[in-house]
């Protein structure tokens, strides 16, 4: 999220993590550089009008990366042309200000289903199947009772469909930059899931490797 607007960035942070998504905030264009040349963020929310660098210029440098990383700009100009004008500087999605909040969740996870690697709207691996846009995971049918982390934690081992995910990558996509990097509360996330997914067991630990479904 980069928003000079402090208390408009850690409000729309607040909702994103009830949400389930990790989510970083800076206030600048010359931190969102620095930020996204080190960290490989799904989508970047960006305000257009920011200070130092202008979000112009932020949004330029970060489709020409390789690894393409998804823009969401907003701004508190919302006519048809400044729209245009957003999106052919390579924005995925242009959001006028002010914005509903459950409409820009909506757009956010729109924006990211545009990745590189395609991931099914629905994720299923045996009985277990989980919906991202509703929020709803089930095995064997019976709704699972799942905290934000959980489930989110629960998606990404899911897309990775079958591929080891280690616990400093499960930190990194799906808590956010204030998360301990010793903690250890990844493994204790994993232990409540493996509890409430039951038996037979889908969460496999992969000895100095990680986790994987």
């Amino acid at each position: 999220m980069v928003e000079d607007h402090a208390e408009l960035a850690e409000s729309v942070a607040r909702v994103l993590r009830r949400e389930g998504m990790a989510v970083d905030v800076v206030h600048d264009g010359e931190d969102a550089l620095e930020r996204t040349s080190v960290v490989d963020y799904d989508v970047v929310v960006l305000d257009r009008d920011l200070p130092g660098i202008h979000g112009d210029e932020v949004c330029g440098a970060l489709v020409e990366e390789p690894a393409r990383t998804r823009v969401l700009m907003l701004t508190a100009s919302g006519t048809i042309a400044d729209r245009v004008e957003g999106l052919t500087l390579g924005a995925d999605d242009y959001l006028p200000k002010p914005f509903a909040y459950a409409e820009l969740v909506a757009r956010i996870r729109a924006v990211a289903r545009r990745s590189a690697t395609a991931v099914p709207p629905v994720l299923v691996h045996d009985d277990l199947r989980l919906d991202p846009a509703q929020r709803i995971a089930t095995r064997s049918g019976e709704r699972l009772a799942l905290t934000p982390k959980e489930f989110a934690v629960l998606e990404y081992l899911l897309a990775a469909q079958g591929r080891v995910v280690s616990a400093e990558e499960l930190l990194e996509r799906v808590w956010d930059e204030a998360a301990d990097p010793f903690t250890t509360t990844v493994k204790a996330t994993i232990n409540r899931l493996r509890s409430k997914l039951g038996a037979p067991p889908l969460v496999e630990t992969v000895p100095r490797g990680g986790y994987r479904i």
